[in-house]
């Protein structure tokens, strides 16, 4: 049974690291909210409808902790694009001396 180490941070980097899937990943996440978070709170005396308010009720107080809460709820989900199909230069070459 492997023991688990209490740390300052709240949530657990462990569970951040299960939903993120990667250090970078969660990091990337975190850091892109905490931005948005920032500046939600940045423009409260102006219009709203441009920024996303945090998505949890925290009583923290810094903007990513706010953030890693809501990866925690899976509220913040990372989206990556579908990799292109890698393009053979060779093949292209072939295709084109051919129609000539």
């Amino acid at each position: 049974m492997a023991s688990r180490h209490d740390t300052m941070m709240n949530p657990p980097i462990e569970g951040l690291l299960d939903r993120a899937g990667s250090k970078f990943t969660l990091v990337t996440l975190g850091a892109k909210r905490a931005r948005e978070i920032n500046s939600y709170y940045n423009r409260l005396s102006e219009t709203l409808g441009t920024v996303v308010p945090p998505q949890v009720t925290s009583s923290a107080r810094k903007s990513l902790s706010i953030a890693f809460e809501e990866i925690e709820a899976d509220k913040i989900l990372g989206v990556w694009p579908e990799p292109e199909e890698e393009i053979d230069p060779d093949a292209e070459l072939e295709g084109s001396e051919s129609a000539e």
